[in-house]
């Protein structure tokens, strides 16, 4: 099925020295940054909103450093539900603007910036007893009136299918998994699936390398200003004042700690890991309602790599923010009781390979269930004229960096062009005939876009590079070889947990290690 309608500008060429992140090249320009030089825009935080800062700014012809205390995509943006939203919550909720905004930012990516890493994936809300006929009209209203919103967004119909009414013959050819017993059929609706939101943020933040920005990981902000911040070093533990012109704080979940007068209330959504085989090969996207909660649904997504996600709970979060957030034993049982009331398969506590959970970086101010706080972001600024971004969601991460750009370079009366990312395709973007050509496996164009041949080509130098790094993965040992010499990747979590997602699983990234010391291993013999 073609998905890209819209011509594509030329992106920065694959594997380029101007889009290669790696150890060498952090020496290099942290050594500048150290050494008194000033940037244009110092961005804290590599989530997905300051990547796309540091894309916006440096597109701009600004000189651009963004830095981050540990890797690119460590917090938020690699804990989602690695799907490009179209809104139809927030029209559940009356939200509206919102709505719209990740109607057309949904477009945005999977038609002109990422559609190599953005598909298309059908979901089915099985109407099963639990939910009651009164509330049939409500959802099926909805996933229409999202249709009507991919129409005003002007997404392809060919990217995004019509929406329709399943009998329950058809909703079990679909999803054999289901529950036959009860069922009177589902309502079929499509939405956007990340291959990896984590490869999101990686492909973000080369892009802006490409355009000139110095993207620097392990360097942390101990206290900012309107003039630059003070940063320590963590690989070596020197600190210095790196000079800027203006100041954006990204660092979501963290940015209260940086910024005053900035109150967050963060909340914890948990996924469930599970193999393809657990529920019966799933291939399709289920909606599944959770009881007792007006238009709230739990989500079940498989993957390319055969693992499938389900989530997400919604549980506000007290006390100091951790690195890595657990998820607790109560949502684990909660979203297996949610498989338990729809599906034929039994699911036990044994079947869970793995299980993640992300923090939201909600703003403080309103009163009940985080589930229900607006997810609009808000660009903050302070009397420094250090500007905050926090709030918002993945989807709309394009608009969150280029609202909390223009407000720092008025803050600060810096000038620069207007925002070009809207039309600005990410490293390994490329029209779907192209990208359909490619003399590669599709799990890996899907993944790395144009780049699949170069990641490939890393086995002419040792062919055992093509052999998965764990028994029954899809991750080869030439993607953490590419990782290590293009992707800025600098230890054994970065590869496991961020550039690949073998560490979604505990077994399998105990298998990945050797795989994952030797690629580092190899890369230290090369510098």
């Amino acid at each position: 099925m073609t998905r890209l309608h819209r011509p594509v500008e030329a992106a920065p060429p694959p594997a380029s020295p101007a889009s290669s992140l790696n150890a060498a090249r952090r020496a290099r320009e942290l050594a500048e940054v150290a050494g008194g030089t000033a940037v244009d825009v110092l961005v804290v935080g590599l989530g997905a909103t300051g990547a796309g800062v540091a894309l916006d700014a440096a597109s701009r012809g600004l000189s651009v450093a963004a830095i981050d205390a540990h890797d690119i995509a460590f917090g938020t943006s690699r804990w989602s539900s690695k799907l490009i939203h179209g809104g139809l919550r927030y029209l559940a909720s009356g939200q509206l603007g919102i709505a719209y905004e990740s109607a057309v930012e949904r477009g945005v990516l999977m038609e002109r910036t990422a559609p190599h890493l953005v598909r298309a994936l059908p979901f089915v809300l099985p109407l099963t007893p639990q939910v009651p006929a009164s509330a049939v009209g409500l959802a099926r209203a909805g996933i229409w009136a999202g249709d009507v919103l991919r129409m005003s967004a002007r997404t392809h119909r060919a990217a995004l299918p019509r929406p329709r009414r399943l009998t329950a013959v058809e909703a079990l050819r679909l999803a054999p998994a289901l529950r036959s017993y009860g069922l009177r059929g589902g309502l079929l609706s499509w939405d956007g699936q990340l291959a990896d939101d984590a490869r999101l943020v990686t492909a973000i933040a080369r892009t802006a390398a490409a355009y000139g920005a110095r993207v620097l990981t392990r360097c942390r902000a101990l206290a900012l200003s309107g003039d630059g911040a003070q940063v320590r070093d963590e690989l070596t533990g020197t600190e210095f004042f790196l000079r800027a012109r203006a100041v954006v704080n990204a660092a979501g979940v963290w940015a209260g700690g940086l910024a005053e007068g900035v109150r967050l209330r963060p909340s914890r959504g948990t996924h469930l890991v599970l193999r393809a085989e657990s529920l019966g090969g799933l291939a399709i996207g289920l909606h599944l309602p959770v009881p007792g909660s007006s238009g709230r649904f739990a989500l079940v997504l498989p993957q390319e790599d055969g693992r499938i996600y389900v989530g997400l709970t919604d549980e506000p979060v007290e006390g100091p923010v951790p690195d890595v957030p657990e998820p607790s034993e109560a949502e684990i049982g909660f979203l297996l009781d949610l498989l338990d009331s729809a599906l034929d398969v039994p699911v036990r506590r044994t079947d869970v390979a793995g299980a993640y959970a992300g923090l939201r970086p909600l703003l403080y101010g309103a009163e009940g269930s985080t589930a229900d706080l607006s997810r609009r972001h808000a660009v903050l600024t302070a009397e420094n004229g250090v500007v905050t971004v926090v709030g918002g969601k993945l989807t709309t991460y394009r608009r969150m960096a280029e609202d909390a750009l223009d407000a720092a370079l008025a803050s600060r009366g810096v000038e620069a062009g207007p925002c070009r990312t809207a039309r600005l395709p990410l490293v390994g973007a490329g029209p779907a005939a192209d990208l359909a050509r490619l003399a590669a496996p599709a799990n890996l164009v899907h993944r790395y876009g144009t780049e699949a041949r170069d990641v490939m080509a890393l086995a002419a130098e040792d062919p055992s590079l093509l052999e998965p790094v764990a028994p029954g993965s899809a991750t080869t040992g030439a993607e953490l070889a590419w990782a290590v010499r293009h992707e800025g990747a600098l230890d054994e979590g970065d590869l496991l947990d961020r550039r690949t997602r073998v560490g979604l699983v505990a077994a399998d990234r105990e298998a990945a290690l050797p795989a994952a010391r030797r690629a580092i291993g190899r890369a230290e013999l090369r510098l």
